[in-house]
């Protein structure tokens, strides 16, 4: 008789969190969805598709002397002109898939492609966007640094 009513009280029990799922926790989640509380308004759009723009440009350079600046000094390394592909998260946060030649003392040209994610911290006061200080990289692959 005791397992009968412990069946049932599980039953009933599973029946009402479900009940309380569909009709308190989903709906209040899609309300937070389909508000603003996520939007950051920006000037800077995202874009699916590689582009070229001023602040993409910018990225790969300071990109490019992030790189310089944490291999050796008897490391040589060439940068193409412009970047392989360079995407813009929106935001100000960009992603550059570039490639660069290194030549050290103990092995020969090797062409190495990178990505790189960077940040830049002033939003859409782009005055300071020449100064590395106002950039943050927040990930770098493809190089062994």
């Amino acid at each position: 008789m005791k397992k009968k009513y412990a069946i049932l009280f599980f039953i009933a029990g599973l029946a009402i969190l479900l009940l309380i799922q569909k009709k308190v926790v989903i709906p209040f989640v899609t309300e937070i969805d389909s508000s603003d509380l996520f939007l950051v308004d920006s000037k800077d759009q995202s874009s699916q598709i590689p582009i070229s723009t001023p602040m993409t440009n910018l990225a790969y350079s300071h990109c490019n002397n992030y790189i310089k600046s944490k291999l050796d000094s008897e490391t040589s390394v060439i940068f193409p002109e412009k970047p392989l592909y360079a995407w813009s998260l929106g935001g100000y946060q960009y992603v550059i898939n570039g490639e660069t030649e290194l030549t050290s003392p103990t092995t020969s040209t090797i062409t190495k492609k990178y990505i790189c994610r960077i940040h830049y911290k002033n939003g859409d006061n782009e005055e300071g966007s020449l100064d590395f200080n106002n950039w943050s990289i927040e990930g770098l692959s493809g190089l062994d640094l």
